[in-house]
């Protein structure tokens, strides 16, 4: 503004006269240098204040490309790591993420399968059995997708299938727990008390173990929980890490009267299960001997230790023990986030566990699952006598595309579990029986025959929620006995050998696009000495460039009096496989961007090379679970 007036003055007429010497052109002259001298202040003020500017902004600059470096580094490792447990996360992908839709996410939620109504949750906590209710209790991020802030979600179920949301049964509020309600197992007592023993994540980030009682008995929903008040009841031994103690199992009485529980944890990278023993849960007192332990194995996690009829097809209470009975022990391995377990003898004597083959010990042999499935955990059906079993599937995807969504996992329909007296060496896992209350129409096919290189459309009505039986003949093609070098489950199901692979194409588009199979894959023609692989291959699950994509599977034992048999239930975006009638078991979690909703097919395929299969299956469409928030104002 200021120069504006001058080129204003300059080209006034009456400036152009010559000078006036009088006070007014005086007065005229000392204006203009006032005017001058504000205009240096003025701009020197604008040079300074830019400069100051410039300073503030190159601090936060470099202030911001730390931090940025900082999160980069953090990010490289899964959440949860630091905080000193299994991993919550999957490391961010260099993939470009998917251009999801909500329609795409909502497909995704399961129908049958129990997942909170949004928001993160892993592993599966204290089941039991109460006044009719089956109650289950899992870990909860109650404000957002990801692991943080782990409180103890709650639902209960006539059925275990059809769940009611209950309130946070517990909340991470005292120093003993306040950054974190972690893992714990229920404790039924034979007065009818309940004793919850669970991980606590300190104010001082020590991992303490610590009980927790319903504050009303009577109440069937067991809404309120009361916290010892003089929690931790364990704190870690002299010679464990502070972050290398946790999650106490279902404890079991002795014949001293003295109850015991067993608590994961390692030394260097030797992993093993501790044992304590107590007469009130209270008071306790730690075994000279280890349970059982393996080196090299790492950080043992969610151990679980329980009881299997060598004779029988019951389960058994946690307690039991003698003659006609193998102990399972089941150790979820921190190091390759997998739960292996293996049958042995429990010796009463000094509390230890040997295993019947060391070579298939804990953490190096079985499975309990070989697909996506993780920290499991089981308890005794007092009501059916039989031992159910929970697992946490994780997701493969990223952390972005589950803020996205708003919510992350889901639990693997409940499995019972037996021994399997026909091999003598494995456990058998089967949905619960009540899975079959939500069969509606069903189709069978008898004697279907596929030959090389074949694939053949089911004729159903719908693909996306179903519970397949199938099995499988292998007719070969010339009269010579076939002997395959290849082992495993090769690169898929694209991996052509003479005497495979052949199965199921589930979760798949017309154009076969998007597809994930379930399959068989052998070693030789002749059954008896045929070596048999069953499979999952995820690698054409999604287009999804995201998304982490497997081929799982194991070896699996047929009998030569039995046919290679499936059974499959299919869940939306999770697929339970269960090979040999739950010898072996594959969990995936795939997330298809095209076969979804009325696009889902299913196919049988033959991409052997050398025998047709005859195939035979019986197909029911599964009706969705009522899965909602318990009805308070309602009588039920």
């Amino acid at each position: 503004m200021e120069a504006t007036q001058h080129a204003q003055l300059l080209r006034n007429p009456l400036l152009d006269a010559p000078p006036r010497a009088d006070k007014t052109s005086h007065r005229r002259r000392r204006r203009r240098v006032l005017t001058i001298l504000c205009s240096v202040i003025v701009l020197a003020s604008v040079v300074a204040i830019i400069l100051v500017r410039n300073q503030r902004e190159e601090g936060r600059s470099k202030e911001k490309t730390e931090t940025t470096s900082s999160f980069r580094e953090r990010s490289s490792v899964p959440r949860g790591v630091y905080e000193g447990v299994s991993a919550k996360s999957n490391v961010v992908s260099e993939n470009v993420s998917y251009n999801w839709t909500n329609a795409m996410f909502s497909w995704q939620r399961t129908a049958f399968h129990f997942q909170p109504q949004r928001n993160w949750m892993n592993d599966p906590d204290g089941p039991l059995y109460h006044m009719g209710w089956y109650h289950l209790f899992y870990q909860y991020n109650p404000d957002s997708a990801v692991w943080g802030n782990i409180t103890w979600g709650h639902a209960v179920s006539r059925d275990l299938i059809h769940w009611l949301y209950l309130p946070l049964a517990m909340v991470p509020d005292r120093p003993f727990d306040i950054n974190g309600v972690w893992t714990g197992s229920a404790t039924m007592l034979p007065d009818g008390k309940i004793m919850m023993l669970y991980t606590g994540d300190t104010d001082k980030k020590v991992q303490v173990q610590n009980l927790a009682h319903p504050a009303n008995l009577s109440d069937p929903l067991l809404l309120d929980w009361i916290k010892y008040a003089r929690n931790p009841v364990l704190v870690p031994p002299t010679n464990i890490a502070p972050k290398d103690f946790r999650d106490p199992s279902t404890a079991w009485i002795g014949l001293d009267g003295r109850w015991r529980v067993t608590i994961g944890a390692k030394i260097n990278k030797t992993g093993f299960a501790l044992v304590y023993t107590t007469t009130d849960f209270i008071h306790f007192k730690k075994n000279a001997h280890h349970l059982h332990s393996v080196p090299g194995t790492g950080m043992w996690e969610c151990v679980d230790f329980y009881p299997v009829s060598i004779n029988g097809s019951k389960g058994l209470p946690t307690s039991v023990n003698g003659p006609g009975v193998k102990h399972v022990l089941k150790a979820s391995i921190d190091d390759t986030k997998v739960d292996h377990y293996a049958l042995g003898t429990y010796f009463v004597e000094n509390d230890t566990w040997v295993p019947d083959n060391p070579k298939e010990d804990v953490g190096i042999g079985l499975r309990v699952d070989y697909g996506r499935y993780y920290a499991s955990k089981s308890f005794y059906d007092p009501v059916k006598e039989r031992r159910v079993l929970w697992g946490w599937i994780n997701e493969t995807d990223t952390e972005n595309d589950d803020l996205k969504k708003g919510w992350a996992s889901v639990q693997t329909i409940p499995r019972e579990v037996t021994f399997d007296k026909k091999t003598g060496t494995n456990i058998l896992q089967r949905p619960v029986e009540e899975i079959e209350s939500l069969r509606l129409r069903g189709s069978e096919f008898e004697g279907i025959v596929l030959k090389p290189g074949s694939v053949l459309p089911l004729n159903i009505s719908s693909a996306t929620q179903l519970d397949i039986i199938a099995e499988f003949e292998i007719e070969p093609l010339g009269s010579e006995e076939i002997d395959e070098d290849s082992v495993g489950c090769g690169g898929g199901a694209i991996d052509r050998i003479a005497l495979g692979p052949f199965g199921l194409l589930t979760i798949a588009d017309d154009t076969l696009s998007e597809l994930t199979p379930i399959f068989f894959r052998l070693s030789n023609s002749s059954h008896q000495n045929s070596t048999a692989f069953f499979c999952a291959d995820e690698t054409r699950s999604s287009k999804a460039p995201e998304v982490k994509k497997t081929v799982y599977g194991a070896e699996v034992p047929v009998l030569s009096d039995e046919k290679l048999s499936m059974r499959v239930l299919v869940d939306h975006s999770i697929i339970e496989s269960f090979g040999q009638g739950g010898r072996r078991v594959i969990t995936s979690r795939v997330y298809p961007t095209e076969a979804i909703y009325g696009a889902a097919r299913l196919f049988l395929f033959n991409n052997a090379t050398a025998i047709n299969i005859k195939a035979s299956l019986k197909i029911w469409e599964l009706n969705s679970a009522f899965i909602r928030p318990f009805p308070f104002d309602q009588s039920l």
